[in-house]
């Protein structure tokens, strides 16, 4: 079972106590990512000019925001994967079945090399025949 890491990080100028089951350079990134965001949002007058609660509001609204956008970068990723997937599988049978056809003819081309021989053979027999006759 992981161990629960417990540290301590600066989130908008003030230290905060983190605790979860990742490592601490996770736990550093998600400081980092909330500073970055805060920094971001402070580039907005709007958002300077708004009380503390509406400022937190804002900041939760651009995470969800980040969020949801990641989410459907990798759900799109996750389908793509799949159909590719999919391709993959019809692409192997195809190859399989091209083989099966492959030495399906190579078998047929044998059997058609030995009618040849066999009517080679045929053939001079009759001209053996014909000439002793």
């Amino acid at each position: 079972m992981a161990q629960k890491t417990d540290i301590s990080v600066v989130i908008n100028g003030k230290v905060y106590m983190l605790s979860g089951f990742e490592g601490e350079e996770y736990l550093q990134n998600i400081a980092s990512y909330i500073n970055g965001k805060i920094t971001e949002c402070r580039t907005s007058e709007q958002y300077r000019r708004m009380n503390s609660e509406y400022q937190g509001m804002l900041l939760s609204i651009n995470i969800a925001d980040d969020y949801f956008k990641a989410k459907t970068r990798a759900d799109s990723v996750a389908k793509d994967d799949s159909e590719k997937e999919q391709q993959l599988y019809d692409l192997r049978h195809e190859v399989i079945e091209s083989q099966i056809k492959h030495e399906a003819a190579l078998k047929l081309v044998e059997e058609y090399k030995e009618q040849v021989n066999q009517l080679q053979k045929r053939i001079v027999q009759l001209e053996a025949e014909k000439d002793r006759k």
